[in-house]
């Protein structure tokens, strides 16, 4: 078998996904999930669709899943960890074991929480309209190491020093230091960084050139269910742009917030690609709340935000600082937040195409905004 997008011969998990009977959305982002088609996936007992994006790169898998009001999905498990963010309703996920007990995560939209290594489990709607959510996967990295769904999808081993089915698992506080928010499920993401800016006395960064992704850019990692697959949610103001900047593949973007465009491009177009006569070969992935895309290994991207609220990203990664990723650390060793001209794979302002400011002040001025860059 040969994949749609390269030609090349499949992985067993694009195999495997293949073999599903569910749609495979293809390409470099989508901008609206809940528009895309579903269908009856038997080993979930849902509709679904596998959305199998270019800078994925047999690192992360991810899927969309709709069950309707009073419904649930089958229960299942797997050897490979799994991040979920609820787009629309409300509910709880059982959780089965170890032995005869039986642990529940409430959520809503906006939840956000991680499924336990190999823990049996089942989504329950318990609203009055469909649910609607994303999972992120480790699938793609388990199934091409031991291509054997019975094994990944059945085996019995219980990681009992990730979860021992303790009562307060998905209710404990959340361990906080900078940067840094170990929990297991955070029931309102899209505020969760405006909340921990109010603890802490309401102080907001403000960074300037040279540090971080730009100035009023923040980041707050989010770690759960001692994954090696993580979070970190972004945060960025009206009338503001980031630095473009590359790392390895693998990274998920989810839009909780305002909406904007993403521009991306291998970084052997430099960082003047407008400039160089190489406009043609850029991507632009337009996005709104519900968008989701993924830069491939080793192009730039950049994050825009035109619309008339602060922009909030949702990011499913490998990058554990408790329990590190090595390919994560190889791809980014060079420093995403280090100038491309150190030896960094960041673009600072004053080094980026001048179009890029350009179409940002036009896309801003056509939604009678006017840009806070300086």
């Amino acid at each position: 078998m040969e994949t749609r997008s390269t030609g090349q011969r499949a992985t067993p998990y694009e195999r495997w996904i293949h073999e599903q009977g569910i749609p495979v959305i293809e390409g470099y982002g989508v901008t609206d999930l809940q528009q895309q088609p579903l269908d009856h996936w038997k080993n979930l007992g849902s509709r679904a669709a596998f959305v199998h994006l270019k800078g994925m790169e047999g690192i992360t898998g991810m899927y969309a899943t709709e069950v309707p009001p009073g419904g649930e999905t089958r229960t299942e498990k797997h050897l490979y960890e799994k991040v979920v963010y609820i787009i629309k309703g409300k509910g709880t996920t059982q959780f089965f074991g170890p032995g005869e007990g039986v642990n529940s995560c409430d959520w809503q939209a906006g939840s956000l929480f991680a499924v336990p290594l190999n823990a049996p489990h089942k989504f329950i709607n318990t609203g009055n309209e469909p649910v609607f959510f994303l999972s992120v996967t480790t699938a793609p990295l388990v199934f091409d190491l031991f291509h054997n769904e019975k094994f990944v999808r059945n085996c019995d081993f219980q990681f009992t020093d990730r979860y021992a089915g303790e009562p307060d698992y998905f209710s404990k506080d959340a361990a906080v230091e900078k940067g840094l928010w170990e929990v297991n499920v955070v029931h309102d993401a899209p505020s969760a960084l405006d909340r921990l800016r109010r603890r802490d006395n309401g102080d907001r960064p403000d960074e300037g050139q040279g540090t971080g992704h730009g100035r009023g850019y923040n980041i707050i990692q989010v770690e759960p269910c001692a994954n090696s697959l993580i979070t970190h949610l972004a945060d960025w103001p009206v009338g503001r742009y980031a630095k473009a900047h590359h790392h390895g593949g693998g990274a998920v973007l989810l839009i909780l917030r305002s909406e904007g465009y993403t521009l991306m491009w291998p970084n052997e177009l430099g960082t003047q690609p407008f400039a160089q006569g190489k406009g043609e070969r850029v991507v632009k992935v337009d996005w709104k709340v519900g968008s989701v895309f993924s830069p491939p290994t080793g192009w730039f991207h950049q994050h825009f935000n035109t619309g008339k609220e602060p922009a909030l990203q949702l990011a499913f990664r490998n990058g554990s600082r408790l329990y590190p990723f090595g390919v994560r650390r190889a791809a980014t060793r060079e420093g995403v937040f280090k100038p491309v001209d150190e030896g960094g794979t960041q673009i600072e302002y004053d080094r980026e195409d001048p179009e890029i400011r350009r179409m940002f002040e036009a896309a801003l001025a056509a939604n009678g905004l006017k840009t806070d860059m300086r």
